[in-house]
């Protein structure tokens, strides 16, 4: 990976761990999976006018894509629900690098070298680290814990699908561009149909939180797609995993949660993972 695509996914993963932080402090999840969406669609709605529009082969993953992601979503807010943001997250966060390395060799032909094996190996393992420093000594909340496996295996399964689809579409831009408009377009029908009373009423107070996130989520999925198309599929899961060590700052720093020696170790296994991962 070049330098660019580097700082491009460090920033997209930084991006990613704030705009969580932002829909877990929103504790209703409708809200905050209706304001996210809506919140990306705007976006998406701003850049299309200049974005060019994806080629044919592009749309079946399109709409792939945006079934995965509302899995994804809906795991995510279930997860935050019933979990600690600094346990959840990383877990979530956790499973997918490994799991898009499989996904990619089996669909996509894609075998990474040995050493982006191994950088892929050992990050994965200092981000195992950070997910499983939490349960020590506790009684492990297995509900949380399943959903959040059940998020990082839909992110696996949308960063595979994506990482073809936008290199089938001609576009990064114009990639991006559709799937949150897709996306955020079923967004508001999906939480029209829950027909919970006062729902407007309810968006007003954290309205701009909520499409902050959108837009953030956008921003870091967008430089993360166009990344997919300088750079084979694993390294790049890996390196946007980061995000963990982010996500772990802020639920120190915000959440009150302890962030300790076991992290920082765990942070040093991912660093070395990312300058392995590099010298491949």
């Amino acid at each position: 990976m070049t330098p660019v695509v580097v700082l491009a996914v460090l920033t997209a993963a930084v991006t990613h761990a704030v705009w969580n932080a932002i829909a877990h402090r929103i504790k209703d999840q409708l809200l905050t999976f209706t304001l996210v969406g809506g919140g990306g669609a705007l976006c998406a709605a701003l850049i299309a006018p200049f974005a060019a529009s994806p080629r044919s082969g592009a749309w079946p993953y399109l709409a792939a894509s945006v079934a995965i992601h509302l899995a994804y979503q809906y795991l995510l807010m279930r997860s935050f629900s019933l979990g600690e943001f600094g346990q959840v997250y990383p877990v979530a966060r956790g499973v997918a690098p490994l799991a898009v390395t499989v996904l990619a060799a089996v669909f996509v032909s894609e075998r990474p070298d040995g050493w982006q094996t191994a950088g892929v190996a050992v990050a994965s393992a200092g981000l195992g680290g950070v997910a499983l420093w939490g349960l020590r000594g506790r009684r492990p909340n297995w509900p949380a814990l399943a959903a959040a496996v059940g998020t990082g295996l839909t992110i696996a399964g949308y960063t595979v699908v994506d990482g073809v689809g936008v290199r089938a579409s001609g576009s990064a831009a114009g990639y991006i561009t559709w799937l949150m408009l897709m996306q955020g377009a079923a967004v508001p029908f999906v939480a029209a149909a829950s027909r919970r009373p006062g729902l407007l009423a309810a968006l007003r107070p954290v309205a701009a939180r909520g499409l902050l996130a959108g837009a953030l989520s956008t921003a870091a999925y967008g430089l993360v797609v166009w990344a997919q198309t300088r750079a084979p599929l694993a390294p790049v899961a890996a390196l946007r995993e980061t995000s963990i060590i982010a996500g772990a700052a802020i639920g120190t720093l915000v959440f009150n949660e302890r962030f300790g020696r076991p992290r920082l170790i765990a942070a040093a296994l991912v660093v070395s993972g990312i300058t392995l991962m590099l010298t491949g």
